[in-house]
């Protein structure tokens, strides 16, 4: 039993065992809307606004899915008066009461108040935890396994006070509360930096796409590199771009493992694959028929050619990889593709990116077809309009600048990744 209540990872200086407390000991306030009123009262007395107002709203849907307090609601000065008892100033533990039965959201300190939304609980929370501590433990794997199973067990689809308040909680001493507690503190932070710098770059490259390249019927980028004036060319798909075959096989039969020939499938250009697919480097299912080589000989794929998919259950239809990367491979295009290859000579990159970006993907809108399902035939691509700088060198330097801010986008995402696994593993690994 004492072994149960050791974590497998500690602090240097902590031996001693935790000890379990129930929640009702932790607690200074447990409240929620009951005292105040009704939902009609909270209907007739609270006005919220998207702008500036006097308080912060914080909504179920806000725990859900957190977001930075600049996005949340706000109250006026009015609806503040009624909904005081919930005033926030940080270090609460806000739990949700229906939906998404308990879960867990912790309060900052603001520099300004807050309010709390129904079908949640507010924790105000003594001097014998800490509230990071009480957090982490929440969201930890066997914290979790005990607010999981309230949800599970709850007949009526809601979270009671009692339920709150009976729940077992095992602890350290305040001060290893306190050093877990700031240590998670740590690597969110990290997370969060990286999730911006994550974000911000993703914003960047969408907003590049819609500047370098033409819209609008126009022939000159709003955005380009110094030294180019010319106007770009604007040709028809149907006289640039001409069509290969594509195979029709499906995942089930395709192989993992091994075969005879890489497969470019519709499923992982529309989600896996970006506008650059480097062959060299991705993964890619294989065909095991040898029947398929001498099938599909003449539509062996190449550097710069360009493979669409044709379907998708969205407007994502028409979203394209542009092949790079490929030495002595043999590589075809799969189901619901169409494989497509410039009649002349493009900058690497550059096909693969204006395909993908508004300015042409706009086009092809109207032409999309089905409602389940969507889709866009060959025919009626080979009428769109593609614009491309008469510059080779131009067009390089638009397809180098977007796989670098690709290449940097992976970075983070990977760094990204690593953070959220760690303390994925820290979680499981530090409390009991």
């Amino acid at each position: 039993m004492e072994n149960n209540k050791t974590p497998k990872i500690r602090f240097k200086g902590f031996t001693d065992p935790w000890e379990q407390r129930k929640v009702l000991d932790l607690l200074e306030l447990l409240t929620d809307y009951d005292a105040n009123g009704s939902f009609a009262d909270m209907a007739k007395n609270v006005n919220t606004t998207d702008g500036d107002g006097y308080a912060w709203y914080v909504r179920i849907t806000d725990l859900e899915n957190p977001k930075p307090l600049s996005e949340l609601k706000y109250v006026d000065e009015s609806s503040y008066e009624f909904l005081k008892k919930t005033e926030l100033h940080g270090g609460e533990l806000l739990m949700a009461k229906r939906g998404d039965i308990g879960k867990v959201y912790i309060f900052e300190p603001r520099t300004k108040y807050a309010t709390v939304a129904p079908n949640m609980y507010l924790l105000k929370l003594n001097n014998k935890v800490i509230p990071h501590f009480l957090y982490d433990y929440f969201v930890s794997g066997e914290g979790n396994k005990k607010l999981t199973r309230l949800n599970a067990s709850s007949t009526m689809g809601a979270l009671y006070k009692d339920d709150v308040k009976n729940i077992d909680v095992i602890m350290p001493s305040i001060e290893e509360q306190a050093m877990i507690g700031n240590f998670f503190q740590s690597i969110d932070h990290f997370i969060t930096l990286h999730q911006r710098k994550y974000n911000k770059l993703l914003n960047v490259k969408k907003s590049m796409l819609e500047k370098m390249f033409p819209k609008n019927g126009s022939n000159i980028p709003e955005i380009r590199f110094k030294g180019f004036t010319d106007p770009w060319e604007q040709r028809k798909l149907g006289d640039i771009l001409i069509s290969l075959q594509n195979n029709t096989l499906s995942r089930a039969n395709l192989s993992n493992e091994a075969g005879v020939a890489k497969n470019v499938h519709y499923g992982d250009v529309l989600i896996k694959f970006g506008e650059v697919l480097d062959v060299s480097k991705e993964k890619l299912p294989m065909i095991s028929d040898e029947s398929v080589l001498s099938k599909y000989k003449s539509s062996f794929l190449q550097n710069g050619d360009v493979i669409v998919a044709d379907t998708a259950e969205d407007s994502t239809v028409g979203k394209c990889s542009e092949i790079a990367g490929l030495n002595d491979e043999v590589v075809l295009s799969g189901l619901h593709t169409i494989p497509y290859r410039p009649t002349e000579k493009f900058a690497s990159g550059y096909l693969g990116y204006y395909l993908n970006s508004s300015a042409y993907h706009n086009h092809l809108i109207p032409l999309m077809q089905g409602i389940k399902v969507t889709s866009i035939s060959k025919s009626a691509m080979q009428d769109t309009d593609i614009v491309y700088p008469k510059s080779v060198e131009e067009q390089g330097k638009i397809g180098d600048y977007f796989q670098s801010l690709d290449h940097l986008i992976t970075l983070h995402q990977r760094e990204l990744e690593k953070l959220q696994n760690i303390k994925k593993s820290m979680l499981e690994k530090m409390f009991v």
